[in-house]
């Protein structure tokens, strides 16, 4: 048993989006389903060596390319997500926030998708956050699209004792699943790593495995003291 839904929901995520002014109902819905696949909301928040921290199971070479590759453009939003973070601990252990700060991971986890241009999400459309979920967040032949379906839909949205006044969202939801198959069986037969990423030139690039954005051998210490990174010229 992870993390309560409505308290991560309105303690966590929604004032985190709020204060970065990116909040929408989708973009609200699209984080928590990723906590829910990556981490059945904190349940897990480190599984493994190679896996990645916190709810979102970021990896620490995506959180250094956030900072080193995105956010370094965009100095008053670096500054506002440094603000999240802690004051001593980010500049000596920065990818152990992942883990200890919900509210930065959440930051964090959002620039994942907003550096690949995702900025809005229709709210409920399950299938289009399956497929922005595989496609941005979690590369690689252990993302399946049913698997977020499946924990999006016993973690968020469950459904609990189905009244014939809920007939026209349970046939919704059944149109949801059924897109979400459909879509699975034809993007899944595909090279799903061939879309591609986000880099710091704004040029397309070869997509890393299971790495949203490309390992640099610059720490996010680097670029992360109280003083936000400075544009590029």
């Amino acid at each position: 048993m992870g993390i309560c839904l409505d308290e991560l929901r309105l303690l966590v995520v929604r004032p985190t989006l709020k204060q970065l002014r990116a909040w929408s109902p989708g973009m609200e819905a699209l984080l928590l389903g990723t906590a829910a696949q990556e981490s059945e909301l904190g349940f897990h928040l480190k599984t493994g060596h190679r896996h990645g921290m916190g709810i979102f199971q970021i990896l620490p070479s995506t959180h250094r390319q956030i900072w080193d590759k995105y956010l370094i453009n965009f100095p008053a939003l670096a500054s506002k997500v440094r603000g999240l973070a802690s004051q001593r601990d980010f500049l000596q252990h920065p990818h152990a926030e992942l883990a200890t700060n919900l509210r930065y991971a959440t930051a964090i986890a959002w620039l994942i998708y907003r550096a690949a241009g995702v900025e809005t999400v229709e709210s409920e459309n399950l299938p289009k956050m399956a497929r922005l979920w595989k496609k941005h967040f979690h590369h690689g032949p252990s993302a399946r699209l049913r698997d977020f379906v499946e924990s999006y839909s016993a973690l968020i949205k469950p459904d609990k004792n189905p009244s014939p006044a809920s007939s026209a969202e349970n046939e919704t939801a059944a149109a949801n699943a059924t897109a979400v198959k459909n879509d699975t069986l034809l993007i899944e037969e595909e090279s799903t790593d061939s879309a591609p990423r986000y880099t710091s030139a704004g040029q397309p690039e070869p997509s890393p495995p299971h790495g949203h954005l490309r390992e640099s051998k610059n720490p996010p210490t680097a670029r992360s003291n109280a003083r936000p990174p400075q544009a590029r010229v």
